[in-house]
């Protein structure tokens, strides 16, 4: 059963493409892409909301996002969501296998 979530970021001024940029610059993307059970990391551009950044984050299990939310990476990624004032609105959906009709 994996997990996906939707996070929207969003901000003023461009902050939160800033702090994707930043986040892609800073590696921080490619150090979540490689911890154990991380199927997709990407960011989106919704081409009606400038100020809006959409994450698509899945994961193989709720194992696997536990021990990425207790990672040390996860304070630098809250600092940086700090550094850009951004605000979170979060959608989490688990895909369920083998369901009878």
């Amino acid at each position: 059963m994996s997990f996906t979530i939707n996070i929207y970021y969003t901000g003023e001024n461009e902050s939160a493409k800033k702090f994707a940029k930043e986040m892609v610059e800073k590696g921080l993307v490619e150090r979540v892409r490689a911890e154990k059970g991380n199927q997709k990391y990407e960011y989106f551009f919704p081409m009606d909301d400038p100020e809006t950044v959409l994450l698509i984050d899945r994961w193989e299990n709720q194992e696997a996002l536990d021990e990425h939310h207790k990672s040390p990476m996860m304070k630098e990624i809250a600092d940086l969501r700090e550094k850009y004032h951004l605000h979170m609105r979060v959608e989490q959906f688990i895909e369920k296998k083998n369901m009878k009709s």
